[in-house]
């Protein structure tokens, strides 16, 4: 699916986050697993291609992004894979009603500074149901300004970046795809932070 509005696409870093699952898949089947902003939902169709089981949603105020994930679940013959509205910082009944999860998967969610902190505050809500969940993100680099450091330590969160040569992802190429190319892809494994101030 090519199409540049943001969550009609394909990006590079879904391509990465996508790898990284594929590299994991022995640890995938039956782990409890939320894609936040997935679009078209390479990484959680990946997920649930492995046996995880998926949950994906994206703005309940986005109705093509919500059809474009019930698409690559029928394209790729998971028709019961559940698709929600859920909007980044709004606690929603569906946010409050969500079964426990293990992982939470965002490729490319950090691409607007405005979204920053609400994405985070979503992440926190869920981390805090779900004390020892992992929220894996990967994104592209477009600014040196853009950071999320101050944001992690407000909402008590911490970061391990996770280099792409550790899952064969630091290509040009991924999977005969031409994506991700050119661009600075990172990826990070964002957790609550413990108590020992860590």
């Amino acid at each position: 699916v090519l199409d540049s509005q943001y969550g009609m696409y394909v990006w590079p870093c879904a391509v990465v986050l996508a790898q990284y699952l594929w590299a994991h898949r022995r640890s995938l089947p039956g782990k409890r697993v939320l894609e936040i902003g997935a679009g078209v939902s390479l990484p959680g169709v990946v997920a649930a291609r492995c046996g995880a089981q998926v949950i994906l949603s994206d703005s309940e105020e986005l109705p093509r992004c919500l059809q474009s994930c019930r698409s690559s679940c029928l394209m790729n013959r998971l028709p019961h894979v559940p698709v929600l509205g859920l909007t980044w910082g709004r606690v929603s009944p569906e946010l409050l009603s969500l079964a426990p999860i293990d992982i939470i998967l965002g490729s490319d969610v950090f691409f607007d500074p405005k979204d920053f902190e609400d994405i985070l505050t979503t992440i926190y809500f869920l981390l805090e149901k779900n004390p020892h969940a992992q929220f894996w993100t990967t994104y592209q680099v477009r600014s040196a300004d853009w950071s999320i450091e101050a944001l992690l330590y407000k909402w008590k969160l911490k970061s391990i970046h996770v280099p792409l040569h550790s899952f064969g992802a630091d290509k040009e190429h991924l999977a005969t795809s031409s994506l991700p190319g050119r661009h600075t892809i990172e990826m990070m494994i964002i957790s609550l932070a413990q108590s020992d101030g860590t």
